[in-house]
């Protein structure tokens, strides 16, 4: 049983970073898909279709890109 060192400041703040820019780039890519999916309802007029689509699509590709990248390596 190891016991673990408490993670430095840069550490903490770095983290901290990393998860609020991934934060930020979840908030642009649902703005940005809802956005497309209205427009491209309106233009073939099937209108809660792909607003509702889009969202979900991207949602799943960016909890598979967040599991992805903060997934323990097993090195």
């Amino acid at each position: 049983m190891s016991l673990r060192s408490k993670p430095s400041s840069n550490q903490s703040k770095r983290d901290l970073m990393r998860y609020a820019g991934l934060a930020t780039q979840l908030l642009v890519y649902l703005s940005l898909s809802v956005l497309a999916g209205l427009k491209a309802d309106r233009w073939l007029h099937c209108f809660p279709l792909l607003t509702a689509l889009l969202p979900l699509l991207v949602l799943g590709a960016v909890f598979y890109k967040l599991f992805k990248e903060t997934g323990s390596n097993k090195s």
